[in-house]
């Protein structure tokens, strides 16, 4: 789309944000300057902290301006709904507030602790599906049988103007039109009725909607020049995850925005972090798109010394989904990258490989012994974002003869085969010991562990991953050639970490020992 302004959008549009009853259930949230990616940045970057809101989330919003605007005999019969989770939160709270009877029909993918609130503010809860569009079927069933008035989460005018009341409160709140006003997109609610707010009030002003690259349903939209029906949709940024962008929001957004980007999993997940670390608040990855499509638009445009804007739109995520994003953060702040390399299978080759990574620090260090010419290993480590740290390291690996390959980007690698490189140990090597061993977590750790073996003992197993913890943990084997066992006890009680011997453990006999001595 251009990148010059926009026509405004009809008047009665902007009278329906201005008119639209949102503050008996909405807060009026915060514009917070966010310092740490303001420096990282080279730019002026605000948060508008929706993720504040009573159900932690915008939705409230549009939900309760529709609500209150439906006829009385409208709400007697009830409402229904469908919602991944935050605007069923925003209908169960709209229709406590005023004693309105609500069903909720919720992808059955949906985190708990969205379908939890739902039933905590007296809403009815159907699991059905496994995405948006499969729930709102059965909600348009449900007003055919039973006569309750759908609640269409974003492709209702009401709907959409009491989304824009965030960007009401937005140029209320900032001293001076913004240079650039990043928002997330899913249906298109929001950035329907932000974008025709302050393409009015701020003409000059660029705005930038977000979408996952895997239900980017708006973008495929505007470049077909039609509404189009995505035939699979990501889940991760389950706020998000719709097929088909609304027909009333579609007409807004292709005359109110000036461009829609999209963002990977990856990058999501380090927005989760940058946002936690700006507020000390945990955004789920609908909520942490603007800023993802943020660094990447900033990246991409060279932009320096502009006001920004992105809309932290939600924090309704589930504990347990935090383990992944957290394990995919490095990676999406290109902080973090993943290699497999070939080294010599003969002692010492480990400690060799190590001392030549250098300073930086390892994540990650899958092996197993395959075979007696070469070793595999699967390696993660830290590198330096924005600089050609990483292509200087695999030069320096290429001239020391290692055969290193970039797996990084690679989905089947950093999803499964990382946690499943192994094997049975091969009884024609000699006796193979197992140990559990525990150390401090610092840089320069690993390296110091292997230094210490030696070239006594070879290495035919070892898996370490760094979680962030204060200790580092290592399952290691070692061929110990026969009278030697004591040798390599006396070697790890000198390395001076805490270890334990787990031969015998159940778990490594089943999967990992030599099929000879298996159970």
């Amino acid at each position: 789309m251009s990148e010059k302004a926009k026509p405004i959008m009809p008047e009665t549009y902007i009278k329906r944000i201005l008119n639209a009853r949102v503050y008996d259930v909405a807060r009026e949230t915060p514009l917070d300057i966010a310092p740490l990616m303001s420096r990282r940045l080279s730019n002026q970057v605000w948060f508008k902290r929706e993720d504040l809101q009573p159900v932690f989330s915008f939705k409230c919003r549009g939900a309760y301006n529709k609500m209150v605007n439906l006829t009385p005999e409208a709400r007697a019969k009830g409402v229904v709904a469908a919602s991944a989770g935050n605007h069923a939160q925003g209908v169960a709270l709209a229709a406590q507030r005023l004693g309105v009877n609500a069903k909720i029909v919720m992808p059955v993918t949906t985190p708990t602790i969205k379908v939890d609130a739902v039933r905590n503010l007296g809403a009815t809860v159907i699991l059905h599906g496994d995405a948006f569009d499969s729930a709102a079927q059965l909600a348009e069933q449900l007003v055919d049988e039973e006569g309750l008035t759908f609640l269409h989460p974003f492709d209702d005018p009401d709907v959409i103007a009491g989304q824009g009341t965030v960007a009401m409160e937005v140029a209320r709140q900032a001293s001076a039109p913004l240079d650039v006003v990043f928002i997330c997109c899913g249906g298109g609610g929001l950035l329907a009725g932000m974008s025709a707010y302050l393409r009015y009030v701020w003409p000059k002003t660029k705005i930038i909607g977000v979408e996952p690259e895997d239900a980017a349903c708006a973008k495929a939209a505007l470049e077909k020049g039609r509404r189009v029906r995505l035939k699979h949709v990501g889940l991760f940024a389950d706020g998000c995850a719709v097929a088909q962008v609304g027909k009333e929001t579609f007409r807004i957004i292709r005359e109110s925005v000036d461009d829609i980007i999209t963002v990977s999993t990856d990058e999501i997940c380090a927005a989760v972090k940058d946002i936690f670390e700006d507020t000390r608040s945990i955004a789920e990855p609908a909520g942490a798109l603007s800023v993802a499509g943020m660094k990447k638009y900033v990246e991409e445009h060279q932009i320096t010394n502009q006001s920004l804007l992105a809309v932290v739109s939600g924090a309704n995520t589930n504990f347990d989904r935090l383990r992944y994003i957290s394990e995919r953060t490095e990676i999406g702040e290109r902080r973090e990258a993943i290699i497999s390399v070939k080294i010599p299978e003969k002692p010492g080759a480990f400690r060799t490989f190590c001392a030549a990574l250098g300073k930086r620090n390892i994540t990650e260090f899958n092996y197993r012994y395959e075979s007696a010419a070469v070793a595999q290993v699967f390696v993660g480590l830290t590198v330096t974002p924005a600089t050609d740290d990483f292509g200087q390291l695999c030069l320096k690996l290429r001239d020391l003869n290692y055969e290193a390959v970039d797996l990084t980007d690679n989905e089947t690698a950093k999803l499964h085969v990382r946690y499943m490189v192994g094997g049975r140990g091969d009884p024609a090597l000699g006796e193979e010991l197992a140990f559990r061993v525990e150390f401090p977590e610092r840089p320069g750790a690993l390296l110091t562990f292997l230094t210490a073996l030696g070239d006594d003992f070879n290495i035919s197993m070892f898996h370490y991953r760094n979680h962030g913890a204060a200790f580092g943990r290592i399952f290691v084997g070692f061929v110990v050639p026969p009278g030697k066992r004591g040798a390599l006890r006396k070697v790890l009680e000198e390395v001076g970490y805490r270890y334990w011997e787990e031969t015998a453990n159940d778990a490594y006999q089943m999967y990992l020992g030599s099929l000879e001595s298996a159970p």
